[in-house]
């Protein structure tokens, strides 16, 4: 090989090297899948591939700590950001299931909703468990969490998440505990018993569902006459034409949350990508695509009104709306789904 083809050669692999280095890094994101996802996709994850800065290999799962728990304990992390529910944050970092995070690589936090920035999450939108039903298919809209336990009135199915989170909340609010009373009557035996009491009044008409695209299609398909869903799941029906209905008062709303898994070798990246995610134009991306409240108080002001009006965060809808405790849910989630569980056998 003469000496300027050996040259040409090696100019052409250290290119190819250069630009082999120049790659975008991977990024493996987790979040719940369905509308939610797809709303993700557009306002985060397709603008941060084409920002050159990493390209996002975007994930479902259901929730399941056990899942991120055997993977840190393996020393294997094959997820790097996943989305996790408030409880689930606050008991995974304390298991030191996620890094810690430094809250001011992600912002000033007087531009955000009270709790954003924790020890080991960044909130990435507010949710709402509300009351849905199919405006064809009842002779007059319910109000309450009382009128879903009327099957009188309202004959058929209707759905519940099966999980005692929101479905405890749910059973003591139909029996008339005031929304300021709710968890300090959770929090007492009497409360849980009360609250199991009231389920099995309509055990037998209860259709659980485990995810979250599940009401919306058995609401559709007349499956149940109402349901517990998440409101978002609802709007992206309403969306396509699907006459369904929202009942916003004694509804529960709550943040989710960006988590950084421990032992990830992308922490810098995966941090880049969440102050990316918290950005208000991204969210108001995300909260035109699927009605879920923006955490960044500028992005309100960025939106329509009509959008505005389906947001959880929006003032008419939290009125008459109750926060989720997640430190009850830490301190007794695991005996109160153990609970849950074998009674929902019976």
């Amino acid at each position: 090989m003469s000496r300027s083809l050996r040259c040409s050669v090696s100019l052409a692999l250290a290119l190819l090297s250069g630009s082999a280095l120049a790659a975008p890094a991977s990024l493996t994101v987790i979040s719940f899948g369905g509308a939610t996802k797809q709303a993700q996709e557009q306002a985060y994850f397709q603008p941060f591939n084409a920002s050159g800065a990493g390209k996002i290999i975007a994930g479902e799962y259901n929730g399941e700590l056990s899942k991120i728990k055997a993977m840190v304990s393996a020393g294997h992390t094959s997820w790097d950001v996943v989305e996790v529910e408030s409880p689930d944050l606050l008991r995974g970092c304390e298991e030191g299931l996620f890094e810690k995070l430094e809250p001011g690589r992600f912002g000033n936090s007087a531009d955000f909703v009270p709790g954003a920035f924790t020890e080991c999450g960044v909130a990435t939108y507010v949710w709402s468990m509300v009351m849905a039903y199919d405006q064809g298919k009842v002779a007059k809209a319910p109000q309450s969490w009382a009128d879903f336990w009327n099957v009188a009135a309202y004959p058929g199915k209707r759905g519940l998440r099966k999980s005692a989170k929101y479905t405890l909340e749910i059973a003591l609010l139909a029996d008339g505990v005031k929304l300021d009373d709710l968890y300090k009557v959770l929090n007492t035996p009497e409360g849980v018993t009360r609250a199991f009491a009231k389920l099995d009044q309509i055990k037998p008409n209860i259709q659980w569902w485990e995810a979250g695209a599940q009401p919306a299609q058995w609401l559709i398909a007349g499956d149940v006459v109402m349901s517990a869903a998440y409101n978002g799941r609802i709007a992206a029906a309403q969306k396509e034409g699907m006459k369904l209905s929202i009942v916003w008062p004694q509804s529960l709303y709550d943040p989710e949350y960006w988590a950084v898994v421990k032992g990830t070798p992308n922490k810098a990246l995966a941090e880049q990508f969440i102050a990316f995610a918290s950005q208000p134009q991204a969210q108001k991306v995300f909260s035109e695509n699927i009605p879920y409240g923006p955490v960044h108080l500028k992005t309100l002001g960025l939106l329509p009104e009509a959008v505005r009006e389906q947001l959880p965060t929006a003032e008419a809808n939290l009125a008459g709306a109750r926060a989720v405790d997640a430190e009850f849910w830490v301190d007794h989630g695991e005996e109160l789904e153990q609970r849950f569980n074998a009674w929902a056998a019976r």
